[in-house]
């Protein structure tokens, strides 16, 4: 069976959360106190691997402030869920109802506070009944008489009335109904099915970690009385891997049979871990079997004490299992539990996972997120809660739901919607939507360097008038940027430090080309002194503009750049930029064009520097055949673009000559 959708109400801080969708994995993206853990806690009740967990109870789990208004002689719903069969679901319940016993392959199973599961689907009843007749020995005469009957109700009914009259066929169709249909209808028949193949529900939270000390003789008695916590079932769950029982531990006469057989299984998961753990692949989990020491504290001063310890191999030194980093305590807990459930379960197991990268290193939070598409997703649906945006998938955004609690404030009155579930990955709240847009952006970063050799630009301008200028040189034949430079658009001198720190790792070849001026020149000798970059690859504009200051905007020229905002604006007469007299002393183009449009009436435009190269981009044919100083502009950004091509060619020689040197 597959879970499709969900829909909680009537739960805690739920009214309504509006149906949401499901799929192969869905994670559900909101703020602290928006409801995600609730959502989880309500699906978890619908079918849990713990039994003993799936009672809902009004009195404590009812919306509070409608409490009062609650009728318990008409239970609420709380988990309204919607499935799909699988082909293995379909032909168990062919196998029993017959081809043509349902109507539909979708199936709906909701529960509420009265605790049990409701089923709705489209059975055929009137076809699983010809079916039982059509697969019985009865004679003809006999399936014509039972074939008036139009459900294996009636059916069952009728072959009790027959009594003494009931030939050996009756009776052994009597004792498949009986087997099959022990609860009247087909449609109750195949809830009896399909009720056995639901998944299980396994929910995992922080405070799901096995303890790193355990005394014997206490969890007996915690199990004995029905009062086990979350440490005391992960650590069971660990037993049950291992092969024993807390009984047996408490009672063992050998102790190193044990601690081989506890340990064996220890550094399976451990090399499970460590798979998906780049934190640190040093760590080994020991056991000890202690006698309890009369001063210390209860109950770990009396009988056994089962101790978990952390061995770093680095340091030559153990911690208690407490101790340790709680990413990796809780990664631990969570395969051992897992483990003994799937154990059980097999693949029929959802994994709800609570705030799973909490405690976890943003390239760890990349680790789980790797761990949970190959090894969970192939064989079970996952749902988890996070508001890391290092936990969103990237590459799989609409697997994303946001979780909101709702508060609408209208003519000065507030009405509480709730915790509602946004099916898209859309949101009015800012804060819910941060983590989406930080993954998107981080992903869109990381696009960015989709080459191995990147040239870094102060702004998306520079780009465009890179991009045109190196068109235009290539259309004429001559020397243009080379196209295996990927130009990337920084947002200016102070954020090329930052974006290298960032993405050094990735093993680029970075080059920068940055605008110069006075103020800015402390700045560009610290980048060409600092070892993020390589020497020489640090390239500014006055290198290439003929004058002391200079943005990329200098290598057009300046009458070129002026006559290109004239026709971006639309400027005539008096508002028009005069391009007749000189350059100003070689002062930047750009700051003459500032001073210019802040001398214009209000009614003008505000002045962009993005605008113009937008404008020569999507106007380059007409524009580059009039623009005045064309030449002298392709000169400038020809010599920038033999001068970048060099270091392509710096960068090949040492390959060249390692091949030479293996040759």
């Amino acid at each position: 069976m597959l879970l499709k959708a969900v829909n909680v109400t009537n739960y805690k801080c739920i009214e309504d959360s509006t149906e949401f969708g499901v799929g192969p994995v869905t994670c559900l993206v909101g703020k602290n106190e928006s409801g995600k853990t609730t959502i989880l806690e309500a699906l978890y009740k619908l079918n849990p691997h713990v039994k003993e967990r799936g009672n809902f109870d009004y009195q404590q789990e009812y919306p509070r402030r409608h409490l009062s208004d609650y009728d318990s002689d008409e239970p609420a719903t709380v988990v309204t869920s919607k499935w799909e069969l699988s082909e293995e679901d379909v032909a168990a319940v062919h196998e029993i109802l017959g081809p043509d016993g349902l109507k539909d392959k979708e199936v709906t199973v909701k529960r509420g506070y009265d605790n049990a599961n409701y089923w709705i689907m489209q059975v055929n009843e009137l076809a699983a009944a010809k079916h039982l007749i059509f697969r019985s020995p009865l004679h003809t005469e006999e399936a014509e008489e039972c074939g008036k009957c139009a459900t294996t109700k009636e059916l069952k009914a009728h072959l009790d009335t027959l009594g003494d009259k009931a030939s050996e066929r009756h009776k052994e169709l009597l004792a498949v109904l009986k087997k099959h249909f022990a609860r009247g209808t087909a449609t109750l028949a195949a809830i009896d099915i399909l009720s056995k193949r639901m998944p299980k529900f396994l929910y995992f939270s922080q405070y799901d970690r096995m303890s790193g000390q355990v005394a014997l003789e206490a969890l007996v008695n915690r199990k004995n009385s029905n009062q086990l916590t979350n440490e005391d079932r992960v650590f069971l769950a660990f037993l049950g891997l291992v092969g024993t029982s807390v009984e047996e531990l408490s009672q063992t006469k050998q102790f190193e049979p044990l601690i081989a057989k506890l340990e064996a299984v220890s550094n399976k998961i451990s090399r499970d871990i460590f798979d998906y753990w780049s934190q640190n692949r040093h760590l080994k989990v020991q056991f000890r079997l202690d006698a309890a020491l009369p001063n210390d504290a209860p109950p770990f001063n009396s009988g056994w004490i089962m101790r978990t310890r952390i061995y770093n191999a680095h340091h030559e030194v153990t911690v208690s299992f407490d101790e340790r980093s709680t990413g990796f305590v809780w990664f631990f807990s969570f395969l051992v539990l897992f483990s003994q459930v799937k154990k059980i379960h097999g693949d029929n197991v959802i994994i709800l996972l609570d705030e799973p990268g909490l405690s976890l290193h943003a390239k760890a939070q990349a680790d789980l997120l790797r761990y949970i598409n190959e090894k969970l997703t192939p064989h079970h649906q996952v749902i988890y809660t996070t508001h890391s945006p290092f936990m969103i998938p990237a590459d799989n955004l609409m697997s994303a739901r946001t979780v909101e609690d709702v508060v609408l404030q209208r003519n000065g009155s507030i009405q509480i919607l709730g915790t509602k579930v946004g099916d898209r990955v859309l949101s009015s709240d800012r804060d819910t939507l941060f983590p989406l847009q930080s993954a998107l952006g981080y992903e869109i970063t990381q696009s960015l360097f989709v080459g191995e050799h990147t040239l870094l630009v102060e702004g998306p301008s520079d780009y465009l008038y890179l991009k045109v200028f190196s068109d235009e040189l290539e259309t004429r034949g001559r020397t243009h940027l080379d196209p295996r430079w990927v130009v990337c658009p920084t947002g200016g001198i102070d954020k090329i430090s930052a974006f290298m720190i960032l993405f050094g790792g990735n093993k680029l070849h970075v080059a920068v080309l940055v605008d110069f001026a006075r103020g800015q020149k402390r700045k560009i000798d610290e980048l060409r002194r600092s070892s993020l970059l390589r020497d020489g690859h640090v390239l500014s504009a006055d290198m290439y503009a003929e004058q002391d200051e200079a943005d990329t905007e200098d290598l057009l020229g300046r009458v070129a750049y002026l006559a290109l905002v004239n026709q971006a604006y639309g400027l005539t007469d008096k508002m028009k930029l005069d391009v007749t007299y000189g350059n100003r002393n070689g002062a930047r183009v750009l700051k003459e064009a500032e001073e210019h449009f802040a001398t214009l009436p209000p009614t003008a435009p505000n002045f962009d520097h993005f605008k113009p190269a937008a404008y020569l981009l999507e106007n380059r044919s007409g524009i580059l055949r009039s623009l005045p100083g064309l030449d002298s502009a392709l000169d400038r950004f020809e010599k920038l673009f033999t001068d970048l091509n060099a270091l392509l060619a710096d960068e090949a020689r040492p390959s060249a000559k390692a091949a030479r040197a293996q040759g």
